[in-house]
């Protein structure tokens, strides 16, 4: 049985194979988590808000949960500005 198409899985797997890979995207919860192939670390998650194709953007915190980027609430970003966003990775979080 074929999957169904799912149009954001497709960008953000497209984004990775573009930056070089090494990283695994997988649908989870409603939701895409990224992590490092070569050691399971946790890179970032994106989960869709409904409007369009926004997504809120977490990281994995200290507390060992996804959790929001800084203290004003969800970051949240339409697709292509969230891939822009973890490719510059202004925290420092995602790919170290």
């Amino acid at each position: 049985m074929k999957k169904p198409a799912d149009p954001l899985l497709d960008r953000i797997e497209a984004f990775v194979a573009d930056k070089g890979g090494g990283v695994v995207v997988r649908k989870v919860g409603g939701g895409y988590s990224m992590f490092h192939e070569s050691s399971g670390r946790a890179v970032s998650r994106f989960r869709p808000t409904g409007a369009g194709d926004a997504v809120e953007v977490k990281w994995w915190s200290h507390r060992d949960r996804w959790d929001d980027i800084g203290d004003f609430g969800p970051m949240v970003l339409p697709l292509d500005q969230a891939l822009a966003y973890l490719a510059e990775d202004p925290m420092g979080c995602f790919w170290h």
